[in-house]
């Protein structure tokens, strides 16, 4: 060794980078399958499934919250829409809430205690491990032998989600590749090369003649195939298949579970019956999962959070509310009159529910 290696420093290992492979992987999954919970992965695609996750979402949306401003309302969609299709939502604690796409947990008494959580960016994302008190996770759903854990309502009606899709993905293949409007044509048989030109004119052509039956062998052997000839249609008789009665079945038990009733997709439903199937969805529904997140915003945010999601959906008969209110006030003028004291009253509307 020289005597300027005693002074020569020794240059350090360069650091080394790399992308996490969880976290992008997650988002990934994330992005190609929105957390797809169905039995067959593909029920959440149906016209039915986004509009019972449509109604969640606005429901929440709409909600009346007090007591914090970081349930906002675009934090409470994605909220509501990640309930809907996978029974759970995970928001990390910061400036915000950050939505969070994967994560795994530690428990102790079936309770979580520390996260590592996935956060997605445009570059990949990054995960990093939190406590508990450091989330807002929120279930449905939840069974004993997984309390930290949430179930979508398609995963617990598993059956009837893959009745639906099925039903619909039959449909659409036959009204895809089904000849449907085609027909076979009886026809004197011609030269060669006129029936070879007119099977080529007609080929392939939906809702037109597709096949051109021959009848030269029938000719030759001295009968007339003319007789009682007539075109026979090709087209799948779906009436008989049960199609309409399958796929109303299979739909009304998708919006029960998730608690719109099936009334009020029927092309003879009235006003009535839609502001009771909206009251139904707010105060069944959405109003239950509301003071869940409520008490989960309560205990991470450390100070009292409400929301209400019945004020805001209610559909409002002007006729019945002036009737109602009319005959509210005759009763306290009535009840006033009779010298009843404010806590009789009180305790009145609390009876009847109005005591807010």
């Amino acid at each position: 060794m020289g005597l300027l290696d005693l002074f020569r420093r020794e240059k350090a290992a360069p650091t080394e980078t790399r992308a996490i492979a969880q976290g992008y992987t997650a988002d990934l999954i994330a992005a190609r399958a929105e957390w797809l919970s169905g039995r067959s992965c593909t029920a959440e695609l149906t016209a039915t499934v986004q509009s019972c996750v449509s109604l969640w979402e606005s429901g929440f949306t709409l909600a009346d919250v007090a007591g914090t401003d970081m349930l906002d309302r675009r934090t409470l969609a994605m909220l509501a829409r990640s309930l809907a299709l996978r029974g759970e939502a995970l928001f990390l604690i910061r400036d915000r809430l950050l939505p969070v796409t994967d994560w795994d947990m530690k428990t102790l008494h079936g309770e979580p205690t520390a996260y590592r959580v996935s956060v997605s960016e445009v570059g990949g994302g990054h995960s990093q491990t939190v406590l508990a008190a450091e989330v807002l996770h929120v279930r449905i759903g939840s069974s004993p032998i997984t309390p930290w854990a949430g179930t979508a309502p398609l995963h617990r009606a598993s059956l009837s989600a893959e009745l639906l899709q099925e039903v619909e993905t039959a449909l659409r293949d036959v009204y895809r590749d089904g000849p449907i409007g085609s027909q076979i044509v009886p026809l004197p048989e011609g030269s060669t090369e006129d029936m070879a030109a007119m099977r080529a004119q007609l080929r392939g052509r939906r809702g037109s003649s597709l096949v051109i039956e021959g009848v030269a062998q029938a000719t030759a052997a001295g009968m007339n195939p003319q007789l009682g000839q007539r075109p026979e249609s090709l087209t799948p008789d779906l009436q008989r298949a049960m199609t309409t009665e399958t796929l109303a079945a299979a739909r009304g038990a998708i919006l029960m579970a998730y608690g719109v009733l099936p009334a009020l997709l029927n092309p003879a439903t009235t006003g009535p019956l839609v502001r009771e199937a909206q009251r139904h969805l707010a105060q069944l529904v959405l109003q239950p999962m509301a003071l869940i997140v409520a008490e989960e915003a309560t205990a991470k945010l450390g100070q009292p959070v409400t929301i209400d999601c019945v004020r805001p959906m209610q559909a409002f008969d002007h006729g019945g509310k002036a009737r109602a209110f009319a005959t509210m006030l005759g009763a306290l003028a009535e009840a006033k009159a009779a010298g009843l004291d404010m806590q009789t009253i009180k305790d009145a509307e609390a009876f009847i529910d109005w005591a807010d």
